[in-house]
């Protein structure tokens, strides 16, 4: 039986619409958090940040990388500079890489014959 939490660790196939659209949110995050952030809303950027981290995960499936990047926003200057962006990014070249990769052709066998 398999683990339950294995639907929400699963690692999707990256599509050019997951890509497009986990790249919209995060910009769209950093974006409001900044505008926001000026006026000094506060609780406001933590739900922004776990609806990003939560949307972002299950586009393009939950990564280690997610985990500081939230804590990152958690602190006041830092969260000024665009890290859910940065860290799509960085996590999306990870994907590709890992999807990309081939597995090694398996050696030539010879056939049998029975007599």
């Amino acid at each position: 039986m398999p683990h339950p939490l294995n639907r929400i660790i699963r690692v999707p196939k990256l599509t050019f619409a997951r890509i497009v659209l986990a790249l919209a949110i995060a910009v769209g995050a950093d974006g409001v958090q900044l505008i926001t952030g000026a006026f000094g809303w506060v609780g406001l950027d933590q739900v922004i940040d776990v609806i990003t981290m939560i949307l972002i995960g299950s586009l393009i499936g939950f990564h280690v990388l997610l985990l500081p990047t939230f804590v990152l926003e958690l602190l006041p200057v830092v969260d000024d500079f665009p890290t859910w962006t940065v860290c799509t990014i960085v996590v999306i070249f990870i994907r590709r890489r890992q999807q990309r990769a081939v597995p090694p052709p398996l050696p030539p066998t010879r056939p049998t014959i029975e007599i």
